[in-house]
């Protein structure tokens, strides 16, 4: 693997873990949040740079099913990193506490907490996408150490176990209320388990990718099926 593939890897893994550690506000108190944000905001931009690639074909080759998928996702993602930086600003008390306040507090607490859930979830999907380059790299770690079958059996087994938790507790965790502004405030248990919430988290990121995973999947067949029947007409 070349060396700047290892290192857009790295710096994915360091985004998810800032990710998760961004969810967890109540666990480590606003300046540690407002720096791991500035971190992440500063990975996500160097995300950006490494995969400039992408954008300058944005405009030359054919849009089939799955090159509409990747960039609808991709700009939802950039949007709602944009809006969670902006309003993060807005309501910075430590890091960016430096410049003039601008705009309404009320206003930017909501796009902050909308713009963190669409984001956590938008992410997911950005990961489900590529979630194939993944499994690559898991099959040549086991390498002949499990049959090939059994392999992927075992592990839609669990991406669909995972899922399916991630799903309830999706519903339990009000994250759609959350995303959708149905409330204005997201109610935060400070005594709970780090490890139950954390794995909580990990469920409904699961639950994203394993569904972006599959229907990626599904529309590159898709796509095929489409150029199979262009050439036999």
């Amino acid at each position: 693997m070349k060396n700047k593939q290892q290192f857009k890897i790295l710096v994915d893994i360091l985004m998810t873990l800032a990710l998760f550690f961004l969810m967890g506000y109540h666990f480590w108190g606003e300046t540690a949040h407002e720096l791991v944000g500035t971190i992440m905001f500063i990975l996500f931009v160097l995300h950006q740079a490494l995969n400039w690639n992408w954008y300058k074909k944005l405009f030359s080759g054919t849009y089939n099913l799955f090159r509409i998928f990747q960039l609808v996702i991709n700009t939802a993602v950039l949007l709602s990193m944009v809006c969670m930086m902006i309003s993060g600003i807005m309501l910075s008390n430590y890091v960016f506490d430096f410049l003039p306040s601008f705009g309404s507090i009320s206003f930017a607490r909501i796009l902050h907490m909308s713009s963190v859930y669409w984001g956590f979830v938008l992410m997911s999907f950005h990961l489900g996408i590529h979630w194939a380059v993944f499994i690559s790299l898991a099959k040549k770690r086991i390498g002949n150490r499990i049959n090939a079958l059994y392999f992927r059996i075992i592990l839609n087994l669990f991406g669909f176990i995972i899922a399916l938790y991630g799903c309830f507790v999706l519903l339990k965790r009000s994250l759609i209320n959350y995303m959708f502004v149905k409330t204005q405030f997201v109610f935060l248990d400070f005594n709970e388990s780090k490890l139950l919430f954390y794995f909580d988290y990990i469920a409904i990121m699961g639950l994203f990718i394993f569904t972006a995973h599959i229907a990626s999947k599904e529309l590159k067949k898709l796509n095929i099926k489409k150029y199979q029947k262009e050439r036999m007409s």
